[in-house]
């Protein structure tokens, strides 16, 4: 049985690569993600979507297992609707990250192998960055996957304060082709989520 246990430990997990972008701007918030999920040197889709709706002002975008992510979002918005009967309000983008990281740290000893980023309007737009174990760390942006590493370097040398939605398009853009271009792991187009006031709209390109 030891024997047995050493063998599982030591075969590494296949995590998809991928590259998710978020950032606020003066009204909102887009989230940008690309369509390729891979295991190792195998694509088995270029159509996959990587950005979910939890509310109709809160959404989230997700990098590693499609399966976890899938799960966690059924989970935490039947919760969510569940409140929102109780106490007739909505709930906010910081209660849903809160409830996020209690269910992704009570599955710690088997994580949810899944980088989030949770996004929404408050009383401004905010960003949340969430780990496997249920870590919370709000920014006004943020990149989570394979291609984080190239896609942070464009999105901080253009990102500014109270951008207009164009600009925050054009730059979640930007930064996730810089990734598609040296992350073999991403790639096969971007779709875009972008979150204000009235509500969520959904928009894809190609590459």
């Amino acid at each position: 049985m030891k024997n047995l246990w050493v063998i599982t430990m030591a075969i590494p997990y296949q995590i998809p690569g991928a590259t998710a972008v978020g950032l606020t701007f003066d009204k909102g918030v887009v989230l940008g993600a690309e369509k390729r999920v891979s295991y190792g040197t195998h694509i088995t889709s270029k159509s996959a979507k990587k950005l979910f709706t939890i509310t109709n002002q809160v959404a989230a975008a997700a990098a590693g297992m499609i399966a976890d992510m899938n799960i966690l979002v059924r989970e935490v918005s039947a919760h969510v609707r569940i409140i929102e009967l109780e106490t007739k309000q909505p709930v906010t983008p910081n209660s849903i990250a809160k409830l996020m990281s209690v269910i992704m740290y009570q599955q710690r000893w088997f994580p949810l192998l899944t980088q989030v980023i949770l996004a929404g309007i408050e009383s401004k737009p905010s960003i949340y960055v969430l780990d496997p174990l249920g870590s919370v760390i709000p920014d006004d942006y943020a990149t989570v996957g394979t291609g984080a590493e190239l896609a942070i370097g464009v999105v901080e040398s253009g990102y500014r304060k109270n951008m207009q939605e164009n600009e925050a398009k054009d730059l979640v853009i930007k930064s996730i082709r810089s990734a598609i271009n040296r992350d073999s792991a991403s790639g096969d187009g971007i779709d875009l989520l972008i979150i204000d006031n009235n509500g969520i709209r959904e928009e894809s390109l190609k590459t």
